[in-house]
């Protein structure tokens, strides 16, 4: 092996205390070269290497699907993820790479039947992540999901905590889970210092109420600044829900979404006092 596994201390310590087993990480840009994640396939294996140390196994490769990006070709995807694989195996980083791609709506209106499938999660065609945008929602937002469910696709929404129409309107949130998307919360939302940003209370309502189903870093390179691991952001959704609870959103329902399978009934909500849990794993 000639790369370590690097992780912040209080990341190494909460996997390693907690028994994390297999962490899913089901949004990461971590290709090079087509996206705006890492440039080349170095940074790739630091990327890599860094997911490894804070206790991932299994990471989904996530390149934005968007027309401004048109380097990243669905029929290409498995087999890029495939030479991504190999250099880890010979580095000695114990990553599974799964191919998907994190989808525009737009980008996915527009897209054949046989390119969603192909970025859709491990190429199933059965769950899709899908780009929450950072613009106000139209009106035709849920309709236009609609459209793509009835494609057979279930949808994981990235980042519903970043979109200004619903930070201001959390009963579209509500009502969008209610007709059965899955949420995806960022890590650095949970774990951010600035809790008291309109973005990190979003996150953590969406935790806190059971409205999020999973937990993911989306990571767009090494050490970037300022973007907490997904360990971090997996120890504070364990201080507002429980171990448990945060277990399954970074565990159970992630590997249910790979797998195309009905999610694992969800831990009961056991809110801890905050700081408890970090004392104890410190």
């Amino acid at each position: 092996m000639r790369s370590g596994h690097s992780a912040t201390r209080s990341s190494v310590h909460f996997v390693a205390t907690a028994t994390f087993h297999r962490v899913f990480d089901l949004h990461c840009h971590l290709l090079p070269g087509i996206d705006d994640g890492p440039a080349d396939l170095d940074g790739s294996v630091r990327l890599a290497n860094e997911l490894a140390g804070a206790g991932v196994r299994v990471v989904a490769a996530t390149p934005h699907c968007r027309h401004d990006h048109p380097a990243v070709l669905p029929d290409e995807l498995a087999e890029r993820c495939a030479e991504v694989a190999e250099r880890l195996r010979e580095e000695g980083i114990p990553l599974e790479v799964i191919p998907a791609g994190e989808a525009d709506l737009t980008w996915a209106m527009d897209a054949s039947d046989d390119d969603l499938r192909l970025v859709s999660y491990g190429q199933r065609g059965h769950d899709l992540l899908l780009e929450v945008p950072y613009i106000p929602l139209t009106s035709n937002f849920e309709s236009l999901l609609f459209e793509l469910t009835v494609k057979g696709l279930r949808l994981l929404l990235a980042h519903p905590e970043r979109n200004p129409t619903l930070r201001e309107s959390p009963e579209r949130i509500e009502e969008l889970v209610h007709r059965g998307a899955l949420l995806q919360v960022t890590a650095t939302s949970l774990a951010s210092p600035e809790r008291k940003s309109r973005t990190s209370a979003v996150a953590r309502h969406l935790v806190r109420t059971g409205l999020a189903h999973v937990i993911a870093s989306d990571a767009h390179g090494p050490a970037a600044p300022n973007r907490a691991t997904l360990a971090d952001g997996v120890a504070s959704a364990a201080e507002l829900v429980g171990e448990a609870r945060a277990r399954w959103m970074a565990e159970d329902a992630p590997a249910a979404v790979l797998a195309g399978e009905p999610l694992p009934p969800a831990p009961e909500i056991v809110p801890q006092r905050r700081g408890m849990l970090r004392r104890l794993v410190g």
